[in-house]
């Protein structure tokens, strides 16, 4: 059973204006949900996706398939899954999962799609200037029942700006500690973030942990959702977009630039975990 606890959906013709709108053209608010759902729900976008959504999991869990990525997505996680893609969620055993929803889009969001897709974590803390989201998502609500006037658009279209700031750079505040283990979790992160040109193997990143194999892969998927490698293979794929978006190498050179041996592989699993290929990709942020 699906709830739809609130629901705001801004009307065609204000998010026309909103495209015209300078000051809010960049980066503007189409719909806002709060859901309730049950135990073993099924929620299923069969068509593209027409804008951005921002899935925030407040409460609960649930198993969301985007393309062949399948991932649990749990309290304090939160997942922004792209324009054009299809996804597919199964709530968990927990009752009731609470899901909060952000479409969105705007000119300049295409800029940040390599930060998109991977589940992050969000650790509350008293001390976190960002934390109180749920309080931002109040505000929002509040606001869209008092009109679409430009000012209260673009108060609403700010708002939301922050909002999403505060999950797409929430690691950069400083202030969204994981857990105890992050500190590691992190510095290997940053060590596979400098190798991104290499064929890292688990046991090149045990060694450079200094931890087993096996605490490793448990730590890193508690803190992040993913094992070390599938991480490392997001990673290669986040860089690819930037490089077919940002520069005119061709598909086969960023492909040995990440350290792929093949550029049919890196085509194959570009396709896998994006579902578009790179040479459509690079087309489609030419559109």
């Amino acid at each position: 059973m699906i709830i739809k606890k609130r629901f705001s959906k801004i009307p065609a013709f204000i998010v026309e204006s909103q495209l015209q709108d300078e000051l809010t053209k960049d980066l503007y608010l189409c719909e806002l949900t709060e859901l309730l759902l049950s135990k073993n729900s099924i929620l299923e976008q069969k068509t593209p996706l027409e804008n951005y959504l921002l899935l925030y999991c407040t409460k609960g869990e649930l198993l969301l398939t985007i393309a062949s990525d399948r991932v649990w997505l749990r309290q304090e996680q939160f997942c922004i899954i792209p324009k054009d893609f299809q996804y597919r969620f199964q709530v968990g055993e927990i009752e009731p999962t609470a899901l909060l929803q952000c479409y969105f889009n705007g000119s300049k969001v295409k800029m940040m799609e390599q930060e998109f897709t991977v589940v992050r974590d969000l650790a509350p803390s008293v001390n976190n200037r960002v934390a109180n989201r749920k309080m931002i998502f109040d505000e929002l609500f509040a606001n869209l029942t008092r009109g679409y006037n430009n000012a209260n658009m673009h108060y609403i279209n700010f708002t939301f700006g922050h909002l999403l700031a505060t999950f797409v750079f929430a690691s950069r505040t400083g202030d969204d500690i994981l857990s105890e283990e992050n500190p590691m979790v992190q510095k290997l992160i940053r060590y596979m973030e400098q190798n991104s040109d290499k064929k890292l193997t688990l046991n090149d990143l045990a060694q450079e942990s200094g931890y087993s194999i096996t605490y490793l892969s448990t730590i890193f998927r508690r803190v992040t959702n993913y094992s070390p490698l599938s991480y490392f293979a997001h990673l290669k794929i986040s860089r690819s977009c930037e490089m077919l978006d940002q520069t005119k190498l061709k598909i086969k050179q960023i492909a040995f630039s990440l350290g792929y041996t093949d550029a049919y592989y890196f085509s194959k699993d570009f396709q896998k975990k994006m579902g578009i290929s790179p040479r459509a990709y690079r087309q489609r942020m030419k559109q």
